[in-house]
């Protein structure tokens, strides 16, 4: 995966574009590729606006004050991270999952991944493990925060193929629970508890 840090990233969209959406008195939206669009959106977009302004003018006091935009010709260009914890709300209902609180992961929104995220924690396999593996082995974005001092880390994660996500983690997730049961003496066959041996056999372990 890779990473979208509104810290760092510049949107650049259109100048006429954004006129027009605006002049359309209709609501609309800025993905992160600059694009305006209407809903419905697609099942992974991240958008950094959403709104139907009232007032025409000043591109920085149409889109709100939380957004620092520059034109530059026929560009408009839009800082974004100050509106961050609008921006949650906003994507969240796309996202993959949510890594916006101290707590971190607790849960995927796709019902395949969420299952196998919730039978692994049988065998002590946090999501933060296997968040880890997603954002190594799966393409897709992280909008996030991100600032190296002091230190500070906020993202909505948004895979481009569930799919190819749920046979990587599964994968994983089997070998895991293969080897606990062969080699740890707390996931010995005989003593397993009722949960952990509905996790193996939905790993195909038992």
């Amino acid at each position: 995966m890779k990473k979208f840090n509104l810290f760092n990233e510049i949107i650049i969209l259109n100048k006429l574009s954004l006129i027009n959406a605006i002049n359309s008195k209709k609501l609309f939206a800025i993905n992160i590729k600059g694009e305006i669009i209407h809903q419905p959106y697609s099942d992974n977009e991240i958008l950094i606006y959403e709104g139907k302004p009232e007032i025409i003018g000043d591109f920085s006091k149409v889109l709100g004050e939380n957004y620092n935009v520059v034109e530059d010709n026929d560009r408009v260009l839009i800082k974004a991270f100050s509106n961050w914890q609008e921006l949650i709300a906003l994507n969240t209902p796309r996202a993959s999952y949510d890594d916006t609180t101290a707590d971190g992961v607790a849960e995927f929104s796709n019902k395949d991944l969420e299952d196998i995220g919730w039978h692994i924690t049988e065998f002590n396999v946090n999501y933060r493990t296997l968040v880890e593996l997603l954002e190594e082995k799966c393409e897709g974005t992280m909008l996030c925060i991100e600032q190296e001092e002091p230190y500070q880390f906020s993202g909505l994660g948004f895979l481009d193929d569930n799919a190819h996500a749920k046979e990587v983690m599964f994968e994983y997730c089997k070998n895991i629970v293969k080897d606990k049961l062969e080699n740890d003496e707390d996931f010995k066959v005989d003593t397993l508890t009722d949960d952990e041996e509905e996790a193996a056999e939905f790993f195909n372990c038992l």
